[in-house]
């Protein structure tokens, strides 16, 4: 992971970064450094909150595509379910069963979750 130099203000808070250090920046971070972070969402006009709801939104969004595509490869077979690691396969079958769950109590109206589960066993 890269770094950058950084200059902070007199609250503690970076005021500027770059790659080659200039005048009062003599402290390097790492890029992924959270008060990196925070910087550059504040100079690109992003809320850190926002950003971090996006992401978690993203994630639960990649978890059922990650589901769909483990559940396209044992379709295919590809590979066998009983391959998978016990942890994977106890997952794949709690996500199963709360989606039947949720069917099941109609919570959900208008979802694009159809329940298909017909590539598990």
């Amino acid at each position: 992971m890269g770094s950058v130099y950084v200059k902070r203000d007199e609250r503690g808070e970076i005021v500027k970064l770059g790659r080659e250090p200039e005048s009062g920046m003599s402290e390097t971070l790492a890029l992924n450094d959270p008060d990196v972070q925070r910087f550059i969402d504040l100079a690109r006009g992003e809320d850190p909150a926002a950003v971090a709801e996006a992401l978690q939104r993203s994630d639960a969004e990649l978890v059922r595509v990650v589901e769909d595509l483990t559940n396209l490869l044992i379709e295919k077979g590809v590979i066998k379910f009983t391959e998978l690691p016990t942890a994977a396969q106890r997952k794949l079958l709690d996500r199963r069963q709360l989606r039947r769950d949720r069917k099941a109590l109609d919570l959900v109206a208008d979802s694009d979750d159809n329940g298909d589960d017909r590539f598990m066993p």
